[in-house]
């Protein structure tokens, strides 16, 4: 019965660790993202050239 009881802790432990786990992730991924408006769009290597004609 006591094996039972540790082990369900094991798993709510476990449970408990990813979902903080998943929080700093998403809190690290937050911190880093870059707004839309920073970010530069690419100008393709044909156009770059046939001004440099």
């Amino acid at each position: 019965m006591q094996d039972d009881e540790s082990a369900s802790r094991g798993v709510q432990s476990e449970a408990a660790e990813r979902e903080a786990a998943k929080q700093r992730l998403l809190a690290q991924a937050e911190a880093e993202r870059v707004p839309v408006e920073d970010t530069t769009r690419a100008v393709p290597d044909r156009r770059w050239r046939r001004e440099q004609r």
